[in-house]
């Protein structure tokens, strides 16, 4: 009878053994799995580089022509038809003109104002053309242009060529890519680290800043017949072409 029951009471134990030992396993997992993943978070660096190209302007975009006032439309739209034909035809004759196109023609009535009321007092009549010519043959042509006619000269933006931005962004990128790699191998080689790959490539731009216009007074024109004989100095310069590049890195 007493071998019976302490075998009985040994029997009863047994799931409670199972059950603590199963708690502790189950209590040992969270930790096993936050070591095995901690392991696996990638450790990565992220580096920054600016390449710069400067290139020369080859390409004069030129803004100018005639602009009168007179009493009636009719006579002002007649002087700036004349004036406009004179000056197309010299820019037509120049073979080294390019992309010669009319960029607005304009008609307006001149008011007066005297005791709230409103009286025309004549109009002014404007005809504009834009073309392209190298830099160093602009001076002298605006000057040409001038004595045939035009009045004013809205405006000279030096610029390189498409194709030689183009190049230019291309080398800008590259040159940003050696120098971000250069300021993560600098960083990493003082850690004692060293770079296993590139995870992550991040192109920040690659454009250039605005073209400057040379400043021209073309209020200061009053006539063909009083046009300067002297030439018109235009210096091209550099053009200026940057990119920035950043490298996401596993070390």
């Amino acid at each position: 009878m007493n071998k019976a029951l302490l075998s009985c009471s040994k029997l009863s134990g047994l799931p409670l053994v199972v059950s603590l030992l199963s708690l502790t396993a189950c209590q040992s997992v969270p930790g096993q799995l936050e070591t095995r993943n901690f392991g696996y978070v990638p450790r990565t660096l992220s580096a920054s580089g600016r390449g710069i190209v400067n290139i020369p302007k080859t390409t004069s975009q030129v803004r100018l022509g005639v602009e009168v006032q007179g009493k009636t439309s009719a006579n002002v739209q007649q002087q700036v038809a004349e004036r406009s034909q004179a000056v197309v035809e010299l820019l037509k004759s120049r073979s080294d003109v390019e992309k010669l196109e009319t960029t607005g023609i304009r008609l307006n009535p001149n008011y007066s104002y005297k005791d709230g009321k409103q009286t025309i007092t004549g109009y002014t009549g404007a005809n504009t053309v834009s073309f392209k010519i190298e830099p160093k043959k602009t001076g002298s042509l605006l000057d040409e242009a001038v004595k045939a006619g035009a009045t004013r000269i809205d405006g000279v933006t030096l610029v390189a060529s498409d194709s030689a931005i183009a190049d230019a962004q291309k080398q800008a990128i590259k040159e940003a890519s050696e120098e971000a790699n250069k300021q993560a191998d600098a960083a990493l080689s003082a850690l004692n680290l060293q770079q296993r790959e590139i995870i992550g490539i991040q192109i920040n731009g690659a454009n250039l800043p605005e073209p400057r216009q040379p400043m021209m007074d073309t209020a200061s024109i009053p006539s063909a017949q009083k046009a300067p004989s002297f030439v018109t100095p235009v210096i091209a310069g550099e053009q200026q072409v940057q990119a920035s590049v950043t490298l996401q890195i596993r070390y």
